[in-house]
């Protein structure tokens, strides 16, 4: 792929498909009842962006290309499971989309600072 490339959460999804597809033979089926097995492994891969961030720090992730490399890998592997997440709950694109966005507007109108002191 391309240096500059931008994927789409459909293209993602996709490569997700096409990726079990090569090993449905030995990979849980693309179903619901799997879902949960991804939801474990994306929150293994989210420890090991953790464990990068504790370890190395901000500033390796910032300045050594070889750490960078890794962090930016484990949060592609978290992503990874991400789509598998969806694609096992049957999520589109643009139902995911439209949450998403939906989601957005309303933080983007949010009192963060006021929802804070309410909850003291």
């Amino acid at each position: 792929m391309e240096k500059d490339t931008d994927l789409k959460i459909s293209d993602m999804l996709k490569l997700s498909k096409d990726l079990w597809e090569l090993h449905k033979d030995t990979w849980s089926p693309m179903e619901p009842a799997y879902g949960r097995n991804s939801i474990l492994y994306m929150i293994e891969e989210i420890g090991e962006v953790i464990a990068i961030v504790k370890k190395k720090g901000e500033e390796n992730i910032m300045e050594d290309p070889v750490v960078r490399e890794r962090f930016v890998e484990e949060l592609g592997d978290v992503v990874m499971y991400f789509m598998d997440v969806l694609n096992r709950y049957h999520i589109s694109a643009e139902e995911f989309s439209n949450e998403y966005l939906k989601k957005m507007e309303t933080n983007m109108k949010r009192d963060y600072e006021k929802q804070y002191k309410e909850l003291k």
